[in-house]
């Protein structure tokens, strides 16, 4: 587990990150960039067909990723993270390429959406959890917060640049034109991969144990952690009440006080920009020395953000609250990954990083059709309160919580 005991005196400016490691990360932001540019290009097509052939497209991308992520993390421990990154990245390269084609010959009718999206959520379900574990592979465990800090700034960005590029690439070229720019990233990351080799060896799951049981011994030795269990139940509330606001709620909330679609934009923006600063500093200056504590603060401004977009009585007042929200948001993501990586042992690692993107799909799916339920009942400004309350609620108890509180950062 990450170490617990007394605060140790401030370390002198942190080394630079291994060079690997950053060529990896660019590799993989480049990436995350064209895939972006991709799932806009897919859900423009698919809105073309309705609201419903939308909410399938995406249901097809969730539901074998959702149902496979166990075993995913399973193989990644098994068989190591690199080979089946490039197992993936290859399959994705196929993928994408075959998906260039097809819509150039076939444009795009609702049952290539939906083969592609299905295909791309099982290859998913082996990926992430893959690449999730790839930064503790790549640095050691003292620089693994800023090297996680780092990808976190990199995702946003991608996330910020990744719908206008595929706007652009949909009235320039089309659909064919955004699954070869996605493949053109997948190439990159594939030759990167055969070239780059992780520096810090850590052990395999045993060869003989079957890969569904090693998938149940990952949730059993995280729910019976004292630090990992709490971890994980605030990363699942942080997913199905803070995910949806910014998404769902924000909209909502705009249209109800009557402004356009560019304040809704630029909440977005400043959540976004909020969640870039914070991991750029935690980057630079490194996290704070209580992991715990700083992933629990995170929640609370997190709250308070939250709570500000609820009541914002200008456009001015919603954008500041979103920054509020996004560094809140920042604080806690960057927190609360070292924290689950360095404290499993190596052969869970891959495992490990499944449960974290698992209990986030299992939370916002229900959390997405309830808020807007409710939102549709009572109004936005009290479904985004009730996050905010849930919010604030779960950054308080993993304050309150003795061994979250005791978590010191690797040195």
């Amino acid at each position: 587990m990450a170490s617990l005991g007394t605060d140790h005196p401030v370390a002198a400016r942190p080394a630079p990150l291994p060079r690997t490691y950053l060529v990896w990360l660019a590799a993989t932001q480049a990436s995350l960039l064209g895939d972006a540019a991709l799932y806009f290009a897919l859900g423009w097509a698919a809105t073309a067909h309705g609201g419903s052939t939308a909410a399938l497209v995406l249901t097809a991308v969730m539901l074998p990723r959702a149902l496979f992520l166990l075993l995913g993390g399973a193989v990644g421990d098994r068989f190591g993270a690199r080979r089946v990154l490039i197992f993936g990245d290859a399959a994705m390269l196929v993928t994408t390429l075959g998906l260039a084609v097809a819509t150039y010959r076939f444009g795009t009718p609702v049952w290539l959406l939906v083969t592609i999206a299905a295909l791309i959520g099982v290859v998913d379900a082996f990926h992430l959890p893959a690449t999730g574990s790839m930064p503790r592979r790549l640095v050691g465990s003292a620089q693994l917060p800023r090297a996680l800090a780092l990808r976190q700034a990199g995702g946003q960005v991608a996330a910020l640049l990744g719908a206008p590029l595929g706007a652009v690439l949909i009235a320039s070229a089309g659909a064919p034109g955004a699954a070869l720019l996605d493949a053109g990233t997948f190439a990159i990351v594939l030759v990167v991969l055969v070239c780059v080799r992780p520096a810090f060896e850590v052990e395999r799951a045993p060869r003989d144990e079957r890969l569904v049981t090693g998938a149940v011994a990952g949730v059993k030795l995280a729910f019976a952690d004292p630090i990992l269990r709490p971890a994980l139940l605030l990363t699942a509330v942080a997913a199905g009440f803070l995910l949806p606001v910014v998404s769902l709620l924000n909209p909502l909330l705009t249209r109800r006080n009557g402004w356009d679609a560019g304040a809704a934009g630029l909440v977005a923006g400043g959540q976004s920009l909020g969640m870039i600063a914070v991991a750029l500093l935690i980057t630079r200056r490194g996290q704070v020395r209580r992991t715990g504590v700083g992933a629990a603060l995170g929640l609370c401004v997190a709250a308070v953000g939250i709570a500000g977009m609820a009541l914002a009585p200008t456009v001015a007042v919603a954008v500041i609250a979103g920054v509020v929200l996004g560094g809140g948001s920042g604080v806690f993501a960057c927190h609360i990954g070292p924290l689950v990586l360095t404290g499993v042992p190596d052969t869970h690692l891959s495992r490990m990083q499944t449960l974290l993107t698992l209990v986030q799909s299992v939370a916002l799916l229900p959390a997405n059709n309830v808020l807007g339920a409710l939102a549709d009942g009572t109004g936005p400004t009290t479904a985004t309160a009730l996050c905010a309350a849930a919010i604030g609620a779960a950054g308080v108890a993993g304050l309150l919580n003795s061994p979250m509180r005791r978590v010191l950062r690797p040195e």
